[in-house]
């Protein structure tokens, strides 16, 4: 195996390559030998478990991925990196590199297609700029997954194990309990990248209920809430809505008040069960 944390290798393999990293892909790539390892050891259950690895870099997580798992399947969107992955997964048979937009991909007929009735396991270092859409595409797909383990901004770790009814939390938090829990592993300082980021990270894991709280319909109907809501957080939750959704204003009042809610509440401090409640109020007799 390439030491791919170690920054003579990296550097000789980019440069042999060809490769020039791109801030605008948000690559940023992990030089701290015992991340992987944990990231792969927290996030996948079983070997018969397949893994969705979302942006590959030089492939130092995938070849973990692989030690862990009879099937890996990477989506990557920079084909640069195809020469390079050549060389630092080519011991591997249970890797595929699928090249394309992670937030294209129909992920109901993706997973079918790469995974058969593999249960699947979602493990990742998300580039900082895309964090939220690519959760909440992952999400709000209502596809089946054993856990979410990805590597995120500290910050925003923070913001996805927050509380809901509390300051810190956001769609993406209540996105995330409408499907599951949600909690920060460890933390990752700035300088386990090359090169190093201007924040540290932390890696989270959201493991959904085996009991989901609602059906596909009601949570895409609530997810639109949460967007709504959110969206406009300043103003309080009967003008947000009605402004988000196109609702009158006394229609959203009177849900609200059916939520034991007052006028003057804000979004961001209505919990999960009020937030259903109100979807469900909102939307009856559709």
């Amino acid at each position: 195996m390439m030491e791919l944390t170690d920054m003579q290798v990296i550097r000789s393999l980019a440069k042999r390559t060809g490769f020039t990293f791109s801030k605008g892909l948000g690559q940023n790539f992990l030089i701290d030998p015992e991340v992987c390892p944990a990231i792969a050891e927290y996030g996948i259950p079983s070997r018969e478990c397949g893994v969705l690895e979302i942006g590959t870099g030089f492939g130092v997580l995938t070849y973990q991925l692989a030690l862990h798992s009879e099937c890996v399947r990477a989506v990557e969107l920079d084909r640069r990196l195809e020469p390079v992955l050549k060389e630092t997964l080519a011991e591997f048979d249970n890797i595929r590199v699928i090249w394309q937009d992670f937030m294209k991909l129909d992920l109901p007929a993706f997973l079918a297609e790469q995974f058969g009735e593999r249960d699947v396991a979602v493990c990742a270092n998300l580039p900082y700029y895309i964090t939220s859409p690519i959760l909440m595409h992952l999400l709000e797909s209502n596809v089946k997954l054993a856990s979410i383990t990805v590597m995120v901004q500290k910050e925003a770790a923070e913001r996805l194990c927050a509380d809901l009814g509390t300051r810190a939390a956001g769609a993406v938090t209540a996105a995330v309990r409408l499907r599951g829990s949600a909690e920060q592993l460890f933390s990752v300082p700035r300088d386990s990248f090359y090169p190093a980021p201007k924040v540290d990270s932390a890696v989270i894991r959201i493991t959904p209920y085996q009991n989901p709280l609602c059906d596909a319909d009601m949570l895409a109907k609530t997810l639109r809430v949460v967007k709504a809501g959110f969206a406009q957080r300043r103003k309080t939750a009967v003008n947000g809505l009605a402004a988000g959704l196109d609702l009158p204003k006394e229609q959203v009042a009177a849900a609200l008040a059916a939520c034991g809610q007052s006028e003057t509440v804000r979004f961001e401090q209505l919990d999960t069960d009020t937030l259903l409640r109100l979807t469900e109020t909102l939307y009856a007799g559709e």
